[in-house]
């Protein structure tokens, strides 16, 4: 394909006779033909080997089509038939310029093609161009006459009719007027129609009706070359707008769509090859087939816009139609009559064969909408079975009896609309969409069906877990001797009244026996699941409940009131009590026992963690290192002894602290309580220190000096802050009190000066505080305790006291 100003060319037809499929469509959307719709033309050109035909067609419409070099000789140029695009006119306009007729190339066969090519080129273009020389005209074999007459012949039988206009090209006008030659070549074209037979139907039809005539005539190119292509020029404008009203192709007919311009153009080109001899068929049957297929064709585009049908269609196509198959039955039968009144003289084989025809394709036509009757039909029937099902089942209806009886409703009913539904042309079988049907309703119970059972089962289900689950954990959190035994009768009362309103439900889906024991005996295993789960998870916390039992016991008193150690409780007795507590929880929590059969964990557990001095005088075997427990199955083990036996080791460990911190509190509440020294020890100070008693009371002065010096003390503790200092730790408080002791005792000392000076002097001098008073001051408080302080008083400058706390402590 070669691309200049706008214009592309293809090869269409190689001088084989080989058709360019691959060539035609990339042609088609290089040039984008298939946007056009019906907006396009084709023109065509035919005519004798080297008449110029190339020349013509690039001048007219600026074409590339290859030139014969009349330097080199005459010879061919166009091999087959070439196509292009004409550059600058609108619409879209394709032209095909035809290989010569008359050529030596091809020497005998040369006929062959050129009826073909000819015949081609009136099947598809809306203008066919027929070049020829002005000095030609009046002869018979140059004129293309032989070659006319054939073309018209065979055109009526294989194609439709179709408007086409035909404009003879005059070359090389010589001095004779146009007016003259016109009538000329219209007298041979009219004598043509006139010879070629015709159908009945157009016996009588004038050439007009099929082809427009137009003769032009152009000065030669060689001779007389400004004026040809201003002659080319003229006429190159009526091909402008060439398909509009009043246009060179204005009234053409049977246009295909600028989309299926390359298969059309393929197919005809097929169909004549196939006719290499364009010999007619015997005429009786050639009309009969003809005319019958046109009547055919006709009734089935009628039916296709039966406005009825149209509607019918559309309604069927979005819901069910009442009455589809008598009103379809009507109007294919009115066709089908139509069909046989106008058709009824013809060859009655053909006659019969191509209503057969009709009939199919009317049938296949319809067949859609019958099928898409009976779908509307089925779904519209599964439904309202569905919500009838559904209503019958909240209506108390039990389960088998209502899907019995409303499938067998529902099937009848379907039944009855395909009988409405049936079309009377038509021997259409719907026992395949029943089928289906049955299917589906077969389908949507057993769904139904499972999911009622679900339904069920889950409900009895929840109810037993609710019923199981919290009593079960509260008999485990007061684990004692009772408690499987308990359980046991909770399991045993829940799981009848589960499975006995389990039964009554499942007696409406009228159940064989093997299955309902099967689903009762999965109730009843669930309900065993629940416990055991319970007890499996809660054996996961027994090391939480061992210490919150114990907590609670060893904490609380019978009243369960929080203990006081007051001295007096007997430890030893409370925890043995409280861990003999939490060992039997560890034992209940051991292994799960829903049946009444007795084992020795219990025992073993005693034996073993609490008797351990016993056990080790009956036996030097730990009787907690193993894995399994006598007399009890490992899968309904929850601890195994040696668990036990590392869940006890853990469990005393986290709970020793707690005696450790009431012994500790036990001894502080005795020597809280004991504030006194031993009774030997007050004796044995009388007897020691009697002589130093008497020495004070003979010397009072002593007991003078001995208080002043606890005053002394007591200030220093104060000014010091002892007791903050040492706070933060022992030795930041020494640091502290290192630097601070020695100025806090010369404040002290140099206070003492000043207040004994002041005292001598008996006045205080001015401008300097002096120590105005010092008292000392014991009081007694609520308890019986004595309050000492001490209390110094300055005076300032203007008389205002003030007073600081040298001292203030409480002794017992």
């Amino acid at each position: 394909m070669d691309n200049k100003d706008e214009c592309c060319s293809t090869h269409l037809i190689d001088g084989d006779g080989v058709f360019n499929v691959a060539g035609v469509e990339n042609f088609m959307k290089e040039v984008k033909l298939a946007e056009c719709g019906l907006s396009y033309a084709v023109v065509s050109i035919m005519g004798p080997q080297s008449s110029g035909k190339s020349t013509l067609l690039n001048h007219l419409f600026h074409t590339n089509f290859r030139e014969m070099d009349a330097y080199k000789g005459r010879s061919q140029t166009t091999k087959g038939i070439w196509m292009a695009r004409c550059a600058g006119i609108e619409p879209c306009t394709l032209v095909m310029d035809l290989e010569g007729t008359d050529g030596r190339e091809r020497g005998e066969d040369d006929t062959t093609f050129e009826k073909q090519s000819a015949l081609f080129a009136l099947a598809v273009s809306d203008i066919v161009l027929i070049n020829m020389w002005c000095h030609d005209i009046g002869r018979e074999q140059a004129a293309n006459k032989p070659l006319l007459k054939t073309v018209f012949q065979v055109m009526m039988r294989l194609f439709s009719p179709r408007k086409t206009t035909l404009m003879f090209v005059i070359r090389d006008k010589t001095r004779t007027p146009l007016e003259n030659l016109e009538p000329v070549l219209r007298e041979d074209i009219q004598k043509i129609w006139d010879s070629v037979p015709k159908p009945q139907a157009h016996k009588d039809t004038p050439l007009s009706e099929f082809f427009n005539v137009e003769v032009v005539a152009l000065s030669s190119f060689e001779e007389k070359e400004e004026q040809f292509k201003e002659q080319v020029a003229s006429l190159r404008q009526r091909f402008f707008h060439s398909i509009a009203p009043g246009g060179l192709a204005g009234d053409r007919r049977a246009v295909v769509p600028a989309s299926g311009f390359s298969f059309s153009s393929q197919e005809i080109w097929r169909v004549i090859k196939e006719n290499k001899d364009l010999d007619l068929p015997a005429h009786k049957v050639m009309v009969a087939t003809v005319r019958c297929e046109e009547i055919a064709n006709e009734k089935y585009v009628a039916f296709t816009e039966n406005e009825e049908w149209c509607q019918l269609e559309e309604a069927v196509n979005s819901h069910s139609v009442r009455g589809f198959g008598r009103k379809l039955s009507s109007i294919l039968d009115a066709c089908l009559s139509e069909y046989d009144a106008e058709a009824t003289f013809f060859d009655e084989g053909v006659r019969s064969s191509k209503r057969k025809q009709l009939e199919e394709k009317l049938l296949q036509l319809v067949q859609p909408a019958y099928q898409s009757m009976l779908g509307h039909i089925r779904s519209d029937t599964f439904e309202r079975f569905k919500e009838a099902f559904e209503k019958a089942l909240k209506g108390g209806k039990g389960f088998a009896l209502a899907a019995r009886e409303c499938s067998e409703s529902f099937m009848s009913h379907f039944d009855e609309e395909c009988t409405d539904a049936i079309i009377e042309q038509a021997k259409w079988d719907s026992s395949r969409v029943r089928d289906k049907l049955r299917r589906d309703v077969d389908a949507h119970i057993a769904e139904l069906r499972t999911a009622k059972l679900a339904e069920v089962t889950t409900l009895y289900e929840t109810k037993l877990n609710e019923a199981l689950a919290g009593p079960v954990e509260a008999l485990l959190d007061g684990a004692g001797d009772d408690t499987w035994p308990a359980i046991r009768k909770l399991l045993q009362r829940e799981t009848d009244t589960a499975v006995s309103g389990f039964a009554a439900a499942l007696s409406g889906f009228e159940m064989d026996e093997e299955s309902r024991v099967n689903m009762v005996f999965r109730l009843k295993d669930y309900a065993r699941g629940v416990v055991e789960a319970k007890a499996k998870e809660e054996a996961g916390r027994v090391l939480i409940r061992m210490k919150d039992r114990f907590s609670t016991l060893f904490s609380h008193d019978q009243d369960s009131m929080p203990r006081i150690w007051t001295g007096k409780e007997d430890i030893r007795a409370i925890t043995k009590t409280a861990r003999s507590a939490s060992l039997k929880l560890l034992s209940v929590m051991a292994a799960v026992r829903l049946e009444d059969e007795g084992d020795s964990i219990d025992k073993t557990l005693v034996l073993a963690l609490v008797d351990t001095s016993s056990s080790k005088s009956i036996s030097s075997v730990d009787l907690l290192a193993s894995n399994t427990w006598d007399e009890v199955s490992p899968s309904k083990t929850l601890i195994t002894p040696v668990q036990c036996k590392s869940l006890w080791r853990q469990f005393k460990t986290e709970t020793e602290y707690v005696v450790s911190q009431a012994i500790a509190a036990q001894e502080a509440s005795k020597r809280n309580n004991n504030w006194l020294p031993p009774p030997w020890a007050i004796v044995a100070m009388v007897i020691l220190g009697f002589n130093e008693f008497m020495t004070l009371l003979r010397n009072p002065l002593y007991l003078g000096f001995i208080f002043v010096a606890y005053l002394l003390f007591k200030a220093l503790w104060v000014q010091l802050d002892i007791s903050g200092e040492f706070r933060n730790g022992v030795l930041p408080g020494l640091l502290s009190l290192s630097t601070k002791f020695l100025p806090t005792i010369m404040n002290l000392l140099k206070r003492l000066a000043e207040e004994g000076q002041g005292t001598s002097s008996g006045q205080q001098p001015q401008g300097n505080p002096a120590l105005a008073a010092k008292s000392f001051r014991g009081s007694t408080n609520d308890n019986g305790e004595v309050s000492m302080s001490t209390t110094s008083e300055v005076t300032s400058e203007n008389g205002t006291e003030y007073s600081s706390s040298l001292l203030h402590d409480k002794t017992q």
